[in-house]
């Protein structure tokens, strides 16, 4: 059963960072892209850049912060880069974002996340 509550929160929490991001002004791509690399939550654009964003809900402002690290960020970086060609036009900006997303408090957004 808690893989199931973390499914649902998980989703939630990708739904919530899809509404952040468009009142932001970008536009959501495509959610929950797989590739053999791994796995990116949401690809959004705004302009002429294109970020791949990891989303962590969790249920506490001290769980988020545990939740992100440089391996899971290296996982969505291999995967940015086999998507890149396919959601990134010639010479548009592509960049690996976060979005911290915790129960009644506003959405984190960690711009530019991964510097390989």
């Amino acid at each position: 059963m808690k893989r199931q509550a973390a499914e649902r929160r998980g989703r939630k929490g990708e739904s919530t960072a899809a509404w952040w991001l468009r009142l932001h002004g970008w536009r959501i791509l495509a959610t929950r892209v797989r590739t053999r690399m791994g796995e990116v939550d949401l690809i959004a654009k705004r302009g002429s850049l294109v970020a791949f964003v990891e989303v962590k809900a969790r249920d506490s402002d001290a769980a988020l912060d545990l939740s992100i690290d440089r391996q899971r960020l290296s996982r969505v970086a291999a995967a940015a880069n086999a998507l890149a060609p396919r959601y990134a036009a010639q010479g548009e900006d592509i960049r690996i974002d976060v979005l911290l997303i915790a129960p009644w408090r506003r959405p984190r957004h960690i711009v530019n996340a991964w510097h390989g």
